[in-house]
């Protein structure tokens, strides 16, 4: 990983510029965490970038084949290999932090940004403790983010007001 000036972060969103972000999140998984991605976070982010979502590159139906078809790992490797490639073609990762865990699939998002170079912005607004003390997730994960010329927002709001910043300035 190469550590990033912070002003290349800025540098994405200069002349008021709408960043394509890959956005990281195991929101997807749940009844309730797809309302709220649907309904709140998803908006809240065009506001400021155009997201490259990661929930619409596979469709249930594809996950229910593979299953009936006994080709259960083979396309999970075929959606690893789908959301690499709508990271590669990011500007930056966004990513959900929440959960007594971090989910490590949204880890593993965030390191592969991080590693390629993008700068990458958080969102943790989960009261529980998480991570090493002094971190407020793994040490790893939130080293990568602050390396990456990004940071961990307490809240969506907070996440939604430093990219209005940033585009403003």
């Amino acid at each position: 990983m190469v550590d990033m000036d912070p002003t290349r972060l800025a540098a994405l969103f200069a002349q008021n510029r709408r960043p394509r972000a890959y956005v990281a999140s195991p929101l997807g998984f749940s009844e309730a965490g797809r309302a709220y991605y649907a309904e709140r976070y998803l908006p809240a982010l065009r506001e400021h970038v155009e997201p490259a979502d990661p929930w619409t590159l596979s469709l249930p139906r594809e996950f229910e084949e593979a299953k009936r078809d006994g080709h259960e790992r083979e396309f999970g490797i075929e959606v690893g290999a789908r959301n690499a490639a709508a990271i590669r073609g990011s500007q930056l990762v966004i990513a959900q932090l929440d959960g007594q865990e971090v989910d490590a699939g949204t880890a593993a998002e965030v390191g592969y940004g991080a590693a390629l170079g993008l700068p990458c912005v958080a969102v943790r607004s989960d009261l529980r403790a998480s991570g090493e003390p002094g971190m407020r997730v793994n040490l790893q994960l939130e080293a990568f983010i602050e390396l990456s010329g990004g940071f961990v927002a307490r809240s969506l709001d907070e996440l939604v007001a430093r990219l209005a910043a940033l585009r403003a300035a």
